[in-house]
């Protein structure tokens, strides 16, 4: 049985949740990472909105700063990247080549 993506789950936190589930069995607590991610990944988009809305630059009591917006979208951006490396799912081209688990490690020799 599939599990189903956290409640209030969103468009892009869904097809996120959809792109690992479908392809991996996870454990419970790979389950939790991934609604953590779902989450964020949400959180993303809903952020990319409001900046886009309201511009790159806002109005502050020390003048002309970068929106809050894209402050915390950047702080979410660096969330997800650990997420997903703590769900270790291989990239398209190494699961081609390699089990879940196992690095293809680059550069050495």
């Amino acid at each position: 049985m599939t599990p189903k993506p956290p409640t209030g789950t969103r468009a892009a936190g869904r097809r996120l949740w959809s792109a690992v589930v479908d392809d991996y069995e996870l454990a419970e607590h790979e389950l939790q990472i991934l609604r953590e991610a779902v989450r964020t990944v949400d959180l993303i988009d809903a952020l990319h909105k409001v900046a886009g809305a309201e511009g790159p630059l806002a109005e502050s009591s020390q003048g002309i700063r970068v929106h809050p917006a894209l402050v915390e979208l950047r702080q979410q951006r660096i969330t997800l990247a650990r997420l997903l490396a703590a769900l270790n799912i291989p990239s398209e081209d190494v699961s081609a080549r390699a089990p879940r688990g196992v690095y293809d490690i680059r550069g050495t020799g």
